[in-house]
């Protein structure tokens, strides 16, 4: 009798309603995740992110303590679009929690509620590392983060309905705020439309759909393939007579390759952060699109 007792006391306590829990649990794959849940949950959400951005989230491992962070989880948000499907897919077979797996509530896919670029009409992996469902690294344009702010903010109130309220008020303030930065900071770039620049990888693509920016050509002769010497040479012969603004590329790429072609072509590079990253002057969302039209718009006097 004392056994079923003890049972049936867990198996309340596992299944609490989550109105009467001090926080939701948030497992976000990216940096950037974290910072939009944190955003929209405020004080009643504890978030909390898989990678840093000092790390590849193409390639992590799945490590016993993720598997444990995720157990706890009442909301589960990542890119998507295959970004973590090397490792994502394990951890959700192994943490075993029904709350978060794909089709409930607590499974939220960023880039899968918005509309992708690059997405293949077939699939080739001789062309390198391509995404079947399409560019996944959408946490570069603005416009797509604000629509997945309204998506996050109506799962959040799905998900714990006694505070909908607070979620939703987080979210208009939010959008007041970010419409706000966003008007400014495509004002600050408006000289950068037309302009072409070389990026070492292609998840700058839809920071260059946001603000018209043409891609000449990338240091990988094919996505997720190392540049190498022969491409970089037909790259200097290219901007011996095509001249771009700037080379592009993330702290994690090899700055070799940047530094060869500017070297060769008088081309400068320009580091820019692909997410929150304190280290590299992004402590939070704002400051990082601050960061990333404040860079920009530097080399935009430049006349290649």
């Amino acid at each position: 009798m004392q056994k079923i007792l003890i049972t049936l006391l867990v198996g309340l306590l596992t299944f609490a309603p989550l109105a009467a829990r001090a926080e939701l649990s948030i497992f976000a794959c990216e940096p950037e995740w974290q910072a939009l849940t944190q955003e929209i949950g405020g004080d009643k959400v504890d978030s909390w992110s898989a990678t840093n951005a000092a790390q590849d989230p193409h390639h992590i491992q799945a490590r016993p303590s993720l598997i444990s962070r995720l157990r706890k989880a009442d909301l589960l948000v990542c890119s998507g679009a295959e970004l973590e499907i090397g490792w994502l897919p394990v951890l959700l077979r192994r943490a075993r929690n029904p709350r978060v797996q794909p089709g409930q509530p607590g499974y939220l896919m960023a880039a899968e509620q918005v509309l992708r670029l690059e997405v293949p009409g077939h699939l080739d992996r001789s062309e390198g590392d391509v995404h079947a469902l399409g560019n996944p690294h959408i946490q570069l344009d603005p416009r797509r983060l604000l629509h997945v702010a309204q998506v996050l903010a109506e799962r959040l109130a799905r998900i714990d309905s006694a505070n909908a309220g607070y979620y939703r008020a987080r979210l208009a303030d939010f959008q007041q705020r970010w419409q706000t930065a966003l008007t400014d900071w495509s004002a600050r770039a408006a000289g950068l439309r037309g302009r072409t620049v070389v990026v070492h990888h292609t998840e700058w693509v839809y920071l260059r759909d946001w603000l018209g920016i043409d891609r000449a050509a990338a240091l990988e002769p094919k996505p997720g393939l190392p540049p190498t010497a022969g491409h970089l040479a037909n790259l200097k012969a290219q901007l011996a007579s095509a001249p771009v603004l700037a080379i592009i590329r993330s702290p994690n790429n090899d700055p070799r390759p940047a530094r060869w072609l500017s070297q060769q072509t008088g081309t400068p590079v320009l580091v820019l952060p692909t997410t929150v990253d304190a280290d590299n002057g992004a402590p939070d969302l704002f400051a990082l699109f601050d960061t990333l039209v404040s860079r920009l718009t530097a080399l935009e006097m430049r006349k290649p």
